[in-house]
């Protein structure tokens, strides 16, 4: 896209989030063509989007774009819920202002039992999954999406499951960047 094209999106009063999502063409064991402008990687870049609009204070940076490349180098189950973590760290590294963390965690539904944190092989069994995207300290969901029908009466176990385990990934990227940030004032301090 030319410069043109690059001003003509820019939005005057926040600033623009452009995200891209793609996975090595050696990522999985099934070898494709194109590693990302597939329907698959279409919809994981927008739903990344989507994410983020809703977590970076996009209205302190008017007139500016925002990008997050991801790309899968190994596929081993949770691919959007893994890119949302680190692309969570990402931004705080890079100093742009989120209103708070952005946790995900995969969710899995067998024999009346909520699962966590899906591998490849459970992604593959085929049963209903649910990917949660969550602010922790409000709760507020960034996105949920569901790959197939569940019955209303599990769904609640299934967020709740999910939702849990975005508070234990909130405590695990909140102990990390903390002792970043420890680790980053003791080497200035010297």
């Amino acid at each position: 896209m030319g410069v043109r094209g690059a001003r003509s999106k820019a939005l005057h009063d926040k600033a623009m989030v452009n995200c891209q999502y793609s996975m090595a063409t050696f990522s999985t064991g099934e070898r494709k063509r194109r590693p990302h402008g597939d329907r698959k990687s279409s919809e994981m870049t927008l739903h990344l989007k989507q994410t983020f609009e809703a977590a970076i204070l996009t209205q302190l940076y008017p007139r500016s774009q925002i990008d997050i490349y991801v790309q899968i180098l190994q596929a081993d189950g949770g691919n959007y819920c893994a890119c949302v973590n680190a692309a969570t760290l990402a931004v705080i590294d890079a100093g742009i202002p989120m209103r708070d963390y952005v946790c995900a965690c995969s969710t899995g539904f067998v024999e009346d039992t909520p699962l966590v944190d899906l591998s490849y092989i459970e992604e593959s069994a085929g049963g209903p999954q649910v990917a949660l995207a969550l602010l922790p300290k409000s709760q507020q969901i960034a996105l949920l999406e569901m790959n197939s029908r569940l019955h209303e009466d599990h769904l609640e176990k299934v967020v709740d499951a999910a939702a849990k385990a975005c508070g234990d990934v909130y405590a695990v990227l909140d102990r990390v960047v903390r002792e970043h940030v420890q680790e980053v004032t003791t080497l200035v301090g010297e």
